[in-house]
């Protein structure tokens, strides 16, 4: 010990080691403390020599003693031989340094109290960022704001409290509430509260900072909150859910009473997860009140559904270009007549372009021809109106091709009225397979401040049908190669084939041949209508006449 003495500068007398600012303790082999400075007796009084260094110092300095003395006891200790050891002392935290030399060893201690607290602060900071990320991830991995109120709810209770809920503005007199209990399980309902009865929640609820928790009173927290003894509240932080300029809502985090109290620093992290929480709320009511928008938007432009036109029957295929919509440029609608007797009026459309654009004028065009329906008996008028409309609305107005087709019952046949405004004319479907075009042309809508069109009446024998279709279907680029289009002829032999077909088959039959024509590829919006006059099938089995399929 005598070498290990002087290299430390710890001669007999004392006089220079003695004074050093860091305590210091001399231990033997055989674990007895033989020198210690002043100020290792200020930190451990009874570290006096001659004393056994288990008895005079904390147990994690005494096993590390051990570990630098005599490593072969523990196989994990021989990798730490030699290291430092950190432990409390007191209420500090002190670091030791081993020096050995032979079998004794001298132990440095410095205070670590404020790295450790540094280190404490910088893995809890790291923690909590690193849940902020995962919340943040699972949060806006969804636009539901039912299972944004649920993960919310969840993540709470499991990270900042023993229980969570999640309180939305009122709906109908009614707060739709998310609760998550110590055993996971979020419990969501709508219940008649009164915010006022919960400290700090009516602020939290209109965006307010929240109230200190040592500004609440536990007892204050009512049954429908407490969930009438789930949780035996002890502390409790309210805060608010902040949104994109609207409050999303607010936050109730209950501690049980037998758990440490809200820290100042916790309720700032509850403020931070808050925010995250609050945002994705906001932004998934955004999306849902956009969807609805959408939705109601979305059904004044779809396609009408097929309905009577007294005998006439009728059937249609609509098939938007964009494979994620439900809507486009081109368009159909079936207006049934007024009265008995009177004309039926059927519809078919192809604005220039395709989606949502094309949509919304598409949706322009439709609501102009509804209300012109009075005057549904002049095609030329109606087209002028609607020209005029198209013209008049201000901004870049897209161009419209179209073709009315007025129909009236005359005993077993119809009488068709077709009129084209640069639109491809109808097709007339005999029952022997002959195929006729319709004599009827016109200037397309939108464009011209002066337009003209040819009225061509066709009458529809029994099982004869009228095609009227939009270019998607003759233009479908596809092929072998993929770089035919489908064409008007090959059109025409198709349809050869089809003498007597229904209406429904029909047009199921023309918008296939088109879509395998195009296959994977890109096509624009298609739509086809078939008119046909009502069928005389012969029932023998009933003996009777009726409607129903045909016969060659």
């Amino acid at each position: 010990m005598t070498d290990l003495t002087s290299r430390l500068g710890l001669d007999d007398t004392g006089s220079v080691w003695r004074g050093a600012p860091y305590p210091v303790l001399v231990v033997s082999a055989a674990g007895v403390i033989a020198q210690a400075n002043d100020a290792a007796l200020r930190l451990l009084p009874g570290a006096v020599p001659g004393a056994p260094l288990a008895d005079a110092v904390p147990a994690w300095l005494s096993r590390a003693h051990a570990q630098v003395h005599d490593p072969a006891h523990d196989p994990v200790a021989r990798d730490a031989a030699g290291t430092s050891a950190r432990g409390p002392i007191g209420a500090a935290t002190f670091e030791a340094r081993p020096v050995r030399d032979g079998d004794a060893v001298a132990w440095w201690l410095t205070d670590a109290t404020d790295l450790e607290r540094a280190t404490q602060a910088l893995r809890v900071e790291r923690e909590r960022t690193a849940f902020l990320d995962r919340a943040s991830s699972e949060l806006l991995s969804s636009l539901n704001l039912d299972r944004c109120m649920e993960v919310t709810a969840r993540l709470a209770a499991r990270h900042l409290a023993d229980a969570a809920l999640v309180i939305l503005p009122p709906a109908r007199r009614r707060h739709p509430v998310a609760y998550c209990g110590p055993d996971g399980t979020v419990v969501r309902e709508e219940l008649v509260v009164d915010p006022e009865s919960v400290p700090g929640l009516a602020e939290a609820l209109q965006g307010y900072p929240p109230p200190p928790s040592r500004w609440i009173c536990p007892a204050a927290a009512p049954g429908w909150l407490a969930r009438d003894g789930h949780v035996e509240v002890g502390s409790m932080v309210v805060t608010a859910l902040p949104g994109h300029g609207v409050p999303a809502g607010a936050l109730v985090l209950l501690r049980g009473s037998g758990h440490a109290r809200f820290s100042e620093g916790e309720e700032v992290f509850a403020r931070l997860f808050a925010a995250r929480a609050g945002a994705a709320m906001s932004a998934a009511r955004l999306y849902a009140e956009q969807a609805g928008i959408t939705e109601t938007l979305m059904r004044e432009l779809l396609p009408p559904r097929i309905c009577d036109l007294h005998g006439v029957e009728v059937a249609a295929r609509y098939r938007p270009s964009e494979h994620t919509a439900r809507i486009g440029g081109d368009f159909y609608d079936i207006h049934p007549p007024a009265e008995p007797g009177q004309e039926s009026l059927i519809v078919l459309g192809d604005v220039a372009g395709k989606g949502l654009e094309a949509a919304a004028v598409t949706g322009k065009i439709r609501h102009t021809l509804q209300a012109l329906l009075p005057l549904a008996g002049d095609h030329q008028r109606v087209l002028e109106l609607l020209n005029g409309a198209l013209l008049t609305g201000g901004g870049h107005t897209r161009f419209v091709t179209l073709v009315l087709a007025s129909i009236r019952c005359a005993g077993d046949r119809v009488r068709l009225r077709l009129t084209s405004a640069g639109h491809a004319p109808p097709l007339i479907i005999r029952t022997g397979g002959r195929v006729e075009e319709a004599r009827t042309e016109g200037t397309l809508i939108g464009v011209l401040d002066h337009i003209t069109s040819v009225t061509d009446t066709v009458v529809l024998d029994p099982g004869e049908t009228c095609l009227l279709y939009t270019d998607g279907i003759t233009e479908a680029m596809g092929g072998p190669l993929g770089d035919e289009m489908f064409g008007d002829q090959r059109l025409l032999e198709e349809l050869r084939r089809c003498g007597g077909m229904p209406p429904e088959a029909l047009a199921e039959r023309v918008e296939m041949l088109s879509s395998q024509w195009v296959g994977g590829g890109d096509h624009d919006d298609m739509a086809v209508i078939a008119i046909t006059a009502p069928r005389l099938a012969h029932l023998s089995a009933v003996g009777g006449h009726g409607r129903g399929g045909f016969t060659a």
